[in-house]
């Protein structure tokens, strides 16, 4: 047989293949940066301001239409005497009429994450302002939340409770001294308020309260004058979604059919698979996982657990890509005094950091998400040690990315250098085995070079994710942008490294002419000559192992020659 397809596919099928590859490639990018819209979109909606005397906890206060509205005031100065902050209630219903249209949520939008920005106004009588702390306030604030939904034919007073709770959570606010006058806005940090995996419903309603007494207990003291709450709803876009998904379908059937053709090829040899061979299918079956459109089933049920599921699925993946990307080239990097080659075990080092890493990022997920099920308005970040925590976890995993980055990088690069070592020994072949030899290296080459800049890519887009997430909960100043275009063209770069993968290392069943015999990776890589060229021949020493038909180009990077 004659090892993997990349190494005896002619010139032509090899470049048809490849401007099939990267025709794909340019159209995942071209899709998200022509068609498809930013990948979250942000509105601030203003809380309208009412008041009940009788407030009831069972009553939902809204402000459309107007025979529902509730008994609304623009300023503190308007209350009439008596009513205190126990009386008073914010109300935010979204999605908010635009020109006079009543809009609403779509399935196709996914999820919506809340965030409370606070309007305090300097007031000389502050007291909130702690001995130690370098914020003018900096206090615990008790929000009372409730969560309600309404869809399309419900009446208009008719509001079904999703979620409800009595949260804590930290209020910082600064203001420049030559701004310490009446009249002069505070500038506070954001807090994070509720997140829901699953926007399943056209209508939401949330009601706040920050009481003054809170069973038997005072809360929400030196708030200084609060005058104003705004809620920041960030959603996915439907548009980017429809985008994304619509990608999941294309590429869902294609890797299935790449790794049954794969597996298939791989049974048809007279020996168990290969560690690498193993390690592409598991490469494969990872991202046929994360193919899955699951996404359709959000538009027929409700799927809370969507984002849990998909952050999963991510992880698998990411797993399973940063765990080959180690082991193909390390399969490649075999010397003399290498004594185990095609077992796992032998990269156990580098595996057990990965799916550690892996592991604490599911843990850090399931502490934040995993509550959020039962509870939407839980946040890890409400908290000193919590958000110190999770900027802990978000920073460790960009530096780690950063150095499996330069850790693999350096792998490659030792590839290389091993196979430049050994292509000297190229000049004593025959001249047809020469040219077979130097045109495999330089697919193989070429292969590696792609995978660094898979890597480079995967790396980049797992550090701006992380980020970009974590902006709306720790640090409103951080200026983020990207496009739709980077993400659907790093998926789609996925797809297409993996399928290439799948085509390229697939066993060749192709033999090689009887001169130009060669055994396996695991045997005798070039036979003795037969018709007088020994003298021209170069032979490399047979492995323990029984042949395999994987690769003559590792066995030319894993063994030395003898003449």
């Amino acid at each position: 047989m004659g090892g993997a397809i990349i190494e005896n596919l002619s010139g032509r099928k090899l470049s048809v293949l490849i401007a099939l590859l990267m025709i794909c490639q340019l159209c995942c990018f071209l899709l998200g940066g022509l068609i498809a819209p930013a990948p979250t979109s942000a509105s601030t909606v203003l809380g309208t301001k009412c008041y009940d005397r009788n407030y009831n906890s069972s009553k939902w206060y809204q402000s459309r239409p107007v025979k529902q509205m509730c008994h609304s005031f623009d300023s503190l100065d308007e209350l009439e005497s008596g009513i205190t902050a126990d009386d008073i209630i914010f109300v935010f219903q979204v999605p908010i009429p635009r020109e006079k249209t009543i809009l609403d949520f779509s399935r196709w939008q996914q999820n919506l994450i809340g965030t409370l920005i606070p309007e305090v106004f300097y007031d000389e009588n502050d007291t909130g302002k702690q001995p130690s702390s370098q914020h003018d306030i900096e206090t615990q604030l008790t929000v009372d939340a409730r969560l309600a939904y309404q869809n399309k034919g419900d009446p208009d007073d008719k509001w079904t409770p999703l979620a409800s709770s009595v949260e804590e959570r930290k209020l910082e606010c600064s203001i420049l001294a030559e701004h310490r006058k009446p009249g002069y806005q505070y500038s506070c940090s954001l807090i994070p308020l509720f997140e829901l995996g699953s926007l399943h419903h056209d209508f939401y309603l949330l009601n706040l309260r920050l009481p003054n007494k809170l069973a038997g207990k005072e809360v929400n003291r030196g708030l200084s004058r609060l005058e104003n709450l705004m809620v920041a709803f960030i959603n996915q876009n439907g548009g980017f979604t429809k985008v994304w998904v619509s990608l999941k379908t294309v590429f869902f059937p294609l890797v299935v059919v790449a790794l049954v053709w794969f597996w298939r090829r791989i049974c048809l040899l007279a020996r168990p698979p290969a560690l690498l061979e193993c390690c592409i299918l598991e490469l494969g079956a990872a991202l046929t996982l994360l193919n899955l459109p699951l996404e359709y089933l959000t538009l027929l049920v409700d799927c809370p657990w969507m984002t849990v599921l998909g952050d999963i699925r991510q992880g698998v993946f990411y797993a399973s890509l940063l765990s080959f990307w180690l082991i193909f080239a390390g399969e490649h990097l075999m010397f003399e005094d290498e004594v185990e080659r095609n077992r796992l075990r032998a990269y156990w080092r580098h595996l057990s950091a990965v799916l550690g890493g892996c592991v604490c990022l599911f843990i850090f997920d399931m502490c934040e998400r995993g509550v959020q099920l039962t509870n939407p308005f839980y946040s890890i970040w409400v908290t000193d040690i919590g958000t110190n925590l999770a900027l802990a976890f978000i920073i460790l995993a960009g530096i780690c990315a950063g150095l499996y980055f330069c850790f693999l990088s350096y792998m490659i690069w030792k590839v290389f250098v091993n196979i430049s070592a050994k292509r000297n020994s190229l000049t004593a072949m025959s001249s047809n085995r020469r040219l077979k030899y130097q045109g495999i290296i330089y697919r193989f080459k070429a292969l590696m070079l792609a995978t660094l800049l898979c890597a480079a890519m995967t790396v980049i887009g797992f550090i701006l994710g992380q980020v970009s997430e974590g902006r709306w909960k720790w640090d409103e100043d951080i200026s983020l942008e990207y496009t739709s275009a980077f993400f659907t063209g790093v998926y789609g770069m996925w797809n297409v490294y993996t399928l290439a993968l799948l085509c390229l290392y697939a066993p060749s069943h192709k033999k090689w002419p009887r001169e130009e015999s060669v055994q396996s990776i695991h045997g005798e890589l070039l036979a003795r000559d037969q018709l007088n060229s020994q003298s021209e021949e170069i032979e490399f020493s047979r492995f323990a192992a029984e042949p395999s038909e994987l690769s003559a180009l590792t066995a030319l990077a894993g063994k030395p020659a003898t003449d």
